[in-house]
């Protein structure tokens, strides 16, 4: 029994604070997180000092676990590019549109496999299957370098889409479970940064090197290098990455309990098992999810066209394949830095993230402008516009932020994630599609497309935030203003969806 616990195991009654009821909750109602305080030692109210050391322990642990797990998973999804740059296509006799459906069979593999994700996520420790999913797919990837057929690579891209399914929703609920809504954003643009651009840039360059006297292809080791340091890491998280605050090894019990405590702010919970049908349904039916899930198509159509073209665009220029490896390194740079600096802007301007995810657009509207407007010649003016190209990525990650600080109650979120998630595998799975080989080198369509994204993403944003605001503005006038969670109570861990708990109020 750990030291933490309290001799009495019994759970003690929780009242109801979600409508303002004094009525003993259900332990069915109960998010894990209540259950474990209320049986666990009882320390003091945390200081200001305490919190912060939390907060930096969460950090040093959590964000480097997570971000190595999320930029290999990219990796693997997006070295087909990188592959292309030493033969990847010609060695395997692709012809028309073979490479672009390619590009466009892992997303739909997402598509499908999101149904069974949402369940998942919901009903096992998101690190432990996270950590599981990943170890497959890490598999998956090792058997490209065996694979020598376009229907096995669709296959494998199929399987590879399908176990990924998981790792946006666990990722998501992990940054839910452990930090506040005001610390969430600047992490989710350190997690879900886009730094596979320059792992994937640094590994294409080191294979580079291979003589072409070796016995397998250069692709080949790409995907075994790529595939086996994801295994190993895979591995290596099953037994290091904690599910939530409540077994995070790395803190103390008394750490543990208010790393635990300080999340009832938050309103939305860390876990529960017990699925809720009236949950599920509320999903489906709240529109702010369903502008999120439009906003995700919209914006990963420039996504899944970057992820399979960027590296054959830089090529087209005229560099090498070792130069063009080095080349575009810098998109991660561009990305992750741009993810990182709307996400601290976000989290510092006060219910303006829609604003903030919005005008972060005009970035890549200018690089895609600038890219389509001046002549191939001009290669400086094609590669600044290709890197401003890639700050498509901050309004996503902003994006990412208001879903986890707007949906309480663990099935509701169970099922907003993978809607999530599958409007992102949609917009991936159309992205390749807008690039015709036949339009190569300036691909008119797919800059066309990325253009009509950003604009109508713009949009969609503003009526997001009017949407957010109205609401707010009227529970206020049914409810009154919002009281704050009492220090001690369990008032912020009931299971109770954000459109039940008269004190909620949405971050725009």
């Amino acid at each position: 029994m750990s030291q933490d616990i309290k001799g009495d195991e019994s759970l003690k009654p929780v009242t109801s604070a979600v409508v303002g009821e004094t009525k003993t909750v259900d332990d069915r109602a109960l998010d894990e997180a209540a259950k474990y305080l209320a049986n666990h030692e009882e320390y003091g109210p945390m200081t200001p000092e305490q919190e912060k050391a939390i907060v930096r322990k969460i950090d040093a642990w959590m964000i480097p676990l997570l971000v190595f797990c999320a930029t290999l998973a990219a990796v693997d999804k997006v070295e087909i590019g990188t592959a292309s740059l030493y033969g990847f296509q010609k060695d395997n006799g692709f012809t028309g549109q073979d490479y672009s459906w390619l590009g466009s069979i892992l997303p739909l593999g997402t598509l499908i496999g999101l149904g069974g994700a949402s369940f998942l996520v919901q009903k096992f420790p998101a690190g432990k299957l996270l950590a599981t999913g990943s170890l497959l797919w890490s598999i998956v990837t090792l058997l490209y370098a065996a694979c020598r057929s376009w229907g096995g690579f669709m296959g494998l891209r199929f399987v590879l889409g399908f176990l990924e399914s998981i790792s946006v929703p666990c990722l998501t609920v992990l940054v839910a479970s452990f930090y506040t809504k005001e610390e969430q954003p600047p992490r989710n643009g350190i997690i879900f940064a886009y730094f596979s651009s320059i792992f994937n840039g640094f590994f294409a360059w080191v294979i580079g090197y291979i003589p072409a006297t070796a016995p397998l292809l250069k692709w080949q080791y790409l995907y075994l290098l790529t595939g086996s340091i994801n295994v190993l890491y895979s591995i290596f998280l099953l037994f290091f990455l904690p599910d939530s605050p409540m077994n995070a090894f790395f803190l103390t019990p008394e750490q543990r309990y208010h790393a635990t405590q300080r999340l009832a702010a938050n309103r939305t919970g860390i876990a529960n098992k017990v699925w809720k049908w009236d949950q599920a349904l509320e999903a489906i039916l709240d529109v702010k999810v369903w502008l999120i899930v439009l906003f995700n198509i919209i914006i990963n159509i420039p996504n899944g066209g970057l992820q399979a073209f960027g590296s054959i665009i830089v090529n087209n220029l005229g560099y090498s394949p070792l130069v063009s490896s080095l080349l575009t390194m810098p998109f991660g740079v561009v990305a992750t830095g741009g993810a990182w600096a709307f996400s601290y802007i976000a989290a510092k301007w006060h219910n303006r993230r829609a604003l903030t995810a919005a005008l972060s657009l005009l970035l890549p509207i200018f690089g895609t402008a600038l890219v389509y407007g001046m002549p191939q010649t001009n290669i400086p003016a094609q590669m600044v516009g290709l890197y401003f190209m890639y700050f498509y990525w901050p309004p996503y990650v902003v994006g990412i932020s208001l879903i986890q600080a707007n949906t309480a109650g663990m099935t509701k979120k169970a099922v907003t994630y993978s809607l999530v998630t599958i409007g992102y595998a949609a917009g991936n799975l159309i992205g390749p599609q807008t690039f015709r080989s036949n339009e190569a080198p300036k691909y008119t369509s797919g800059v066309v497309a990325m253009l009509i994204s950003y604009c109508v993403c713009m949009l969609i944003l503003m009526v997001y935030w009017f949407v957010g605001n109205w609401q707010n503005k009227r529970r206020d006038r049914k409810y009154g203003k919002p009281e704050e969670v009492r220090e001690g109570s369990m008032e912020g861990f009931v299971d109770a969806t954000d459109m039940k708990q008269h004190n909620f109020r949405y971050t725009t």
